[in-house]
């Protein structure tokens, strides 16, 4: 039996006895590249985006690390929208003065260097234009698993994103 039946086969056993529900747990790690960017820039910035989501808590711990910016950071954003294409903002992942997160949890973005935090429901502001109410955490991790959103860093040059880096 190959290891996805037989993994659906322990599943549908331990509910057929009764067990507690199988809950998930996964990291997602992701190289942000000016040339994800939609349109694409030219920038010698990077970084990279590093996720632990967990179905129990539920909550995405995260950290965040970008470089070499060529203008002045002013937020980072996990978007829902697929590959070649820009989406609606879910989540700030980091703030600054010049763009507040409307929720004010959001950490200080430095101009270079790690933010770390902690997404809970309370963070969430949207998409609602694409069916992300505020406060639906689940349907953002199910936008990140099924491929369909993203991180990118804003900076005072580019304005509509400087790095960007696909969630899968």
């Amino acid at each position: 039996m190959n290891p996805t039946k037989r993994f659906a086969a322990v599943v549908a056993g331990a509910l057929l006895i009764g067990l507690p529900a199988v809950t998930f747990a996964e990291t997602v790690v992701v190289r942000l590249k000016s040339y994800e960017e939609v349109p694409s820039v030219s920038s010698g910035a990077s970084g990279h985006f590093k996720a632990f989501i967990d179905d129990k808590a539920p909550a995405i711990a995260y950290e965040l690390f970008y470089e070499g910016l060529e203008g002045d950071v002013r937020q980072s954003h996990i978007h829902v929208g697929q590959t070649g294409a820009t989406g609606g903002i879910s989540v700030f992942l980091c703030q600054t003065a010049t763009n507040a997160d409307p929720t004010g949890l959001a950490p200080t973005c430095p101009q270079s260097g790690t933010v770390s935090g902690t997404i809970s429901p309370a963070n969430i502001i949207g998409p609602t234009a694409q069916g992300v109410a505020a406060a639906e955490l689940n349907e953002l991790i199910a936008a990140i698993r099924a491929g369909v959103a993203y991180v990118n860093v804003h900076s005072s040059t580019f304005t509509g994103g400087e790095i960007r880096g696909q969630l899968h």
